[in-house]
C-alpha cells in the first residue's frame, strides 16, 4: 500500500508528499485501528499518496510546517481529542490551503453540525459504507481551486507576528512598524505589514507613506483576491518593507474573521514575514490570525487599566495550548515607578515580560518629514541592552524568525 507512517509530527527529514496520484492526503490521529481502516479504505482506490501522522500538531510550528506540504486533503481522527481537532479545524480551513475532513465513530448529528460549520467538508462514520471515501476523494479532486486558496504547491507560509494592545495608546503600531522594518532589512526576505487597526490606522503615518489603495479595498475584493491583485493594493517603503495601509478617511467597513483570514492567508503564501498591526482590535481574537499566528505580541504599560486588561486578555484567549505570546511592557521607567517593578507587573499579568522598553519611537526621518526615508540605525529610544526592543534582533531568540 502506498502509505508512509510518520513516528514523530513535523520531522524535517521526511521524504516528500509528492508522487504521480492525484490527491496527497494527510492523515492525523493518535488512535492506530481507527487510522489504519481509513487508510486502507483510501490507498485501496489508488487515488492518492496517505502519509499517517501519529500525533495532532499542537505546536503553532508543527501547524506551519504541515500546512507547508500542501496537502490537498487533510483528515483528522475526531474521537480521540475533540478539542483540538475542532481547533485544528478552524485554523486549518482558515488557511484555506487543503480541504479538512474529519472520521469518526459517533453517529452524533449535533457534533457533526459544529464540526462542519467550523470548516470541515466531510464527515466520515466509521465502519465506512461503500463507497463513501470515494466519493469524498472525488468531490476534492473535481472541484476548482478555491479563490482564498494561494498556497502553491512546495511554497511554505511566511510566518506571522500579531500586535495586540491592552488598550488604545500602548505603542502597538510603532512597536509593529520597528519590528517590519528590521525584518525587511535583516532577513533579506520579502515582508509586509498590514494595518487591520480599523475603522483608523496610523501606519502609514508613522512610516511617513501614502498609498491608493487600503485594507478597505482588499477586504472588499476578497472573493477575488489573489497575489496579484494583493500587490495593486501594497506601498513600498525605503527599507524594503512593503505595507497594506489602513484607510485614509474612517471605515464603514465591519471586516468578518473570514475575510481577515483569507487576507493574511493570501499574504502569508507571497510573504516569507507577514507582520499584523490589530491595534486594540479584540472582537477577532479567536480567528485565525491568532490561532495561526508565529508569534502574538501583546503590547502595554504599567498602568492598572493596562495590566488589567493584559491580565483579562492572557487569562481568557492566551493558554498553554493556544498562540505564543510574549508580554511587551512599553514606556517603563522603573526610577518613576518605586512602586512598580517589573516582578510586580508580571505577577500582576500571571507570566513574565519578554520585552520592555521606556518608548516605542520610529526613528526620525532621513530628510524631510513624510518622505519615507528612515535611518534605521536608531530603531527606538531604548538602550541596547539584553530584552530590550528592538535591538533583541540581535539575539538567537530572533533570529529564528530571520
Amino acid at each position: 500500500m502506498n502509505v508512509e507512517v510518520t513516528p514523530d509530527f513535523g520531522a524535517q527529514d521526511l521524504p516528500d508528499a509528492g508522487g504521480e496520484e492525484r490527491l496527497s492526503v494527510a492523515l492525523i490521529g493518535p488512535d492506530e485501528r481507527r487510522r489504519r481502516l481509513l487508510a486502507t479504505a483510501i490507498t485501496n482506490l489508488q487515488l492518492a499518496k496517505v502519509r499517517e501522522f501519529r500525533s495532532y500538531p499542537k505546536a503553532a510550528d508543527d501547524l506551519q510546517w504541515l500546512l507547508g506540504q500542501s496537502y490537498d486533503v487533510i483528515i483528522l481522527d475526531l474521537d480521540d481529542d475533540q478539542d483540538a481537532t475542532l481547533d485544528l479545524v478552524q485554523r486549518i480551513g482558515a488557511d484555506g490551503s487543503a480541504t479538512v475532513m474529519v472520521y469518526s465513530e459517533k453517529a452524533d448529528q449535533k457534533l457533526a453540525v459544529r464540526i462542519m460549520r467550523a470548516g470541515a467538508r466531510e464527515y466520515l462514520l466509521l465502519p465506512l459504507e461503500e463507497g463513501v471515501v470515494a466519493e469524498a476523494l472525488a468531490r476534492v479532486a473535481n472541484s476548482p481551486r478555491s479563490k482564498i486558496s494561494p498556497t502553491a504547491k512546495g511554497k511554505t507560509l511566511g510566518s506571522l507576528h500579531v500586535f495586540l494592545g491592552a488598550k488604545g495608546g500602548s505603542g502597538v503600531t510603532t512597536a509593529a512598524c520597528n519590528l517590519a522594518i528590521a525584518l525587511a532589512r535583516l532577513s533579506e526576505q520579502k515582508t509586509l505589514l498590514i494595518d487591520l487597526t480599523l475603522p483608523i490606522g496610523d501606519a502609514a503615518l508613522a512610516l511617513g507613506l501614502t498609498g491608493e489603495y487600503s485594507t478597505e479595498d482588499a477586504l472588499l475584493s476578497i472573493d477575488r483576491l489573489d497575489a496579484s491583485l494583493l500587490e495593486r493594493f501594497l506601498v513600498k517603503h525605503n527599507s524594503g518593507l512593503m505595507l497594506l495601509p489602513a484607510p485614509s478617511m474612517i471605515s464603514q467597513i465591519e471586516a468578518s474573521s473570514d475575510a481577515i483570514d483569507k487576507l493574511i492567508a493570501v499574504a502569508r503564501a507571497e510573504f516569507g514575514h507577514v507582520i499584523v498591526d490589530m491595534g486594540s482590535k479584540i472582537d477577532v481574537l479567536g480567528s485565525g490570525v491568532f490561532k495561526n499566528a508565529t508569534i502574538v505580541y501583546l503590547i502595554t504599560q504599567t498602568s492598572i487599566s493596562d495590566l488589567r486588561n493584559s491580565n483579562r486578555l492572557i487569562s481568557q484567549y492566551f493558554t498553554e495550548s493556544g498562540p505564543k505570546l510574549e508580554v511587551v511592557l512599553n514606556r517603563f521607567e522603573p526610577r518613576l515607578l518605586e512602586a512598580v517593578d517589573e516582578d510586580v507587573v508580571a505577577k500582576a499579568l500571571g507570566r513574565p515580560v519578554r520585552w520592555k522598553n521606556r518608548k516605542f519611537r520610529i526613528a526620525h526621518p532621513a530628510s524631510q518629514p513624510g518622505n519615507g526615508q528612515f535611518d534605521y540605525r536608531s530603531p527606538c529610544s531604548a538602550k541596547e541592552e539584553k530584552g530590550v526592543w528592538p535591538q533583541g534582533l540581535e539575539q538567537e531568540h530572533w533570529r529564528r524568525h530571520l
